[in-house]
This record gives C-alpha cells, structure tokens and sequence, in this order.
C-alpha cells in the first residue's frame, strides 16, 4: 500500500469480518493487503477461479455475472459492499468494473488467521465457558467455523436435484408445460405434491386437476417453480444428532410460520409475487442449517442451549448469504436473508421488496411470543413504513394477523402437504 494513502480503521471496521478484528489487527492487515484500482469494463474477478483472496469495494460500483446470465450491480458504501465481493471459491461470479473501482484485496490466509486471534466481545464472553485463558470455548468454534467458510471449506446444503431441475427448465424461454411437468413427474413424491398443492383452498379452482401437466398450467411456471423450491426444502432441515434434530424441527416451524406470514402480507399491501415472498420467509433462517449440522461435532459444546443460540445469532446472515449465492438465487432473496434479522435495515429501492416482507412477518410471528420484549416499536421498523398501504401499528398488526388467520392456516397447510 506504499503510495497510497491508507484507509482510516473506521473505514476499515466498515466491512465485515474486518470489523472483528482490533485495531492493531487492522493496522498489520493494512500493512499487509494490496489496493487495487481498476478502470471501466476491466476484469475484477472470473467465475470459477480460485485466488484466495478477499475483494472489498473501497470505491465505484461492479456489476455480477452469474452462469446462468442474472446479473446486479454492487455500489460501493452500499449494504451489499460491506462484505467481500463474491466471496465463494471457485467464485460462482463474473465481476467487472462499471466505474472506476478501488478494492482492498486481502488473503484469506492472512484474514483468517487473524479472525482466529481476533479478541473477544463481552457478549461472547458472556454467552461462552471461561476456559481460563481469557477466551471461550465458543469464541475459538465462531472463529474456526467463520475462518472454515470464508475459505469454502464448510460444506453448505445443496438444492434438491428436482428443484433445480424445474428450475432450468422454467428459465428456459421456450419451455413448455409439459417439460416442465416432465422435469417435476421425474421425483414422484414432488408431482404428487404439486397435484394436491393445486387442489388445496389456496389453488383451488372450479374442478380437481387430475395430472402434474394440469397443475403446471393451472398454477403457471413460475408458481410452480417457487412451490417445487418451497416443497423440497423440507429435506434440507435435517441433522442426524438427535438432540439437534429438535432445534431443526423448531427452526422449520419459525421457518413456516414467516413463510405463510410472508405470502399474506405480499398479497395484502404489495406488488410482489407472493410465492416469491413465500419462499423468502421459508429460507430467511436457512443460514441456521449448517450451524446447527456443524453442530454435530462440537456436542460438549452445544449442550449449552445459549452457547448454541449465540452461535445462531452471530453466523446466521452470513451464513445464510453464503447459501443462497451458492444456489444462485436472485439478489432480492440474498438480501432477505443477510437482513431478516435487522429490525432497522431500510431498502434503497422505492417499492417494497422482499426483505421488507420478510421483517414484518418476522415481527408479526413474534407479537405475543416470549420474544415480544425485545421487538422495537412499529415507527422504528422502516420495513413498516414502507409497506404503507397497511398503515401499520401495533393494533392494526394484531387486526390483520386475526383476519388473515385462515390464509396463513391455509399456507401453514400447504407447507405441510408430504
């Protein structure tokens, strides 16, 4: 970096992981990383190399490439550019300059092993076993697990080959909805799935649909392709730890709860495809599976329920993130996740998206639940304020949830169709 003046550690503790590490640590690591600048069109990154290295937009904007030809544009300062840039390896993106770029690059070697060292926060402190020298049990699993996913060494749940399937096959300009039905009849127990999806009250039409070909036409591609996703999600929830498999039956209910919570609130007050919003509510937690299947090898340690719950806490969004860009999923359901949990996150967007949806519901299945202490008040929550056709506050909340109560039954329902 000689030459160059170096960023300030407030710029630095800006992004994340970056921002766990002391101030000393940031001094030896800007002394260590490279500042690269690049102009418009250059090459920042190619799809499926791996560099072990660690890019983080300091300044302009790039755009992102996935295979199958989605692309987004990262501004830097924005929400998506205080974590590295396509951090996966082998990276699933294409990047490129779109303005004049900076970055900070850094090894992930070098990250990591200053994660592991990183000190530790009072909470963890608080959360973790003293073990004598000063830091918790806890602390090293965050550090090593957070250190093994930053180097893609965590192996991260895969999408159920079905749903991938339907999904290539609906994304393809000229498919038809007998492919489609072909891609769907292939897993027999997700045709007979979709069939009485399609007879349930939420699908329901003048007559039964007899075949998955009738269902496909009924419900439309792309319904059929949010459900089969939806559908097949259900196997990624599982562990083979008995007392583990408790915490992934809790965290599927949480998971449907917000789903159904989430269709009702797109359907009620936005523009928004509500099996898009379906779906976004019953992934907003999936970041908690490999937590919790990670788990599995740390028993001593999760026998403390608030080691566990502080684990979940502390890796969930970017964990989370890191699934969802491993399936290639839209942006918009990348962002629902990394913020499900932030009650003050605020789209840049003017319409409602996803994540808003996702908050709210979020909000709503707490109400009345232990967890209501905690929530902040409706006017703090800008995820409220911009869904504003509802005109959201505390008893408005409370009317809808007691309106919609047979909708959300009837999603609660057709989450549980086997």
């Amino acid at each position: 970096m000689a030459g160059q003046d170096s960023l300030s550690l407030r710029r630095l503790k800006e992004f994340q992981p970056l921002n766990r590490l002391s101030d000393d640590q940031l001094v030896l690591l800007a002394s260590r990383a490279e500042r690269r600048a690049l102009g418009p069109g250059q090459r920042v990154l190619e799809r499926g190399v791996r560099d072990g290295l660690e890019f983080f937009l300091v300044s302009g904007q790039v755009e992102l490439e996935a295979i199958d030809g989605r692309k987004s544009i990262i501004e830097a300062e924005s929400d998506k550019a205080f974590h590295p840039i396509a951090r996966l390896q082998p990276r699933m993106y294409e990047v490129t300059a779109v303005k004049p770029c900076e970055f900070l690059v850094v090894a992930q070697d070098i990250l990591n092993q200053m994660l592991r060292s990183a000190p530790v926060a009072q909470v963890e402190m608080d959360a973790g076993e003293d073990l004598g020298g000063g830091e918790s049990e806890e602390h090293h699993l965050l550090m090593e697990f957070y250190s093994e996913l930053r180097s893609n060494q965590i192996k991260l749940p895969s999408v159920p080959d079905v749903a991938w399937k339907v999904r290539r096959a609906v994304d393809r300009e000229d498919s038809t909805a007998d492919q489609v039905a072909s891609a769907v009849s292939a897993d027999p127990s997700m045709a007979a799935k979709l069939v009485r999806a399609c007879n349930s009250p939420l699908y329901r039409g003048f007559s039964d649909v007899r075949n998955v070909r009738e269902a496909v036409v009924r419900l439309g591609m792309r319904t059929t392709r949010q459900l089969v996703t939806v559908f097949s999600m259900r196997e990624v929830f599982k562990t083979r730890q008995a007392s583990l498999q408790k915490e992934m039956e809790k965290l599927w209910r949480h998971s449907r709860e917000v789903a159904a919570l989430s269709w009702v609130l797109a359907d009620h007050a936005t523009k928004l495809n509500p099996e898009e919003a379906l779906l976004a509510g019953l992934l907003h937690d999936i970041g908690v599976v490999p937590v919790l299947v990670q788990a599995e090898h740390h028993t001593r340690l999760f026998t403390d329920e608030s080691n566990l719950q502080h684990a979940i806490r502390e890796l969930r969004a970017d964990v989370g993130t890191a699934v969802l860009e491993s399936w290639s999923f839209p942006p918009a359901f990348v962002e629902a996740v990394r913020h499900a949990e932030n009650w003050h996150h605020e789209c840049r967007e003017s319409e409602p998206q996803l994540a808003d949806v996702v908050i709210v519901a979020q909000l709503h299945s707490m109400i009345g639940s232990s967890q209501n202490a905690d929530l902040p008040s409706f006017d703090q929550v800008p995820a409220y304020r911009r869904l504003g056709e509802m005109e959201l506050n505390a008893s408005r909340s409370l009317q809808l949830l007691t309106e919609a109560r047979a909708r959300v039954d009837e999603v609660q329902q057709l989450l549980s169709i086997r």
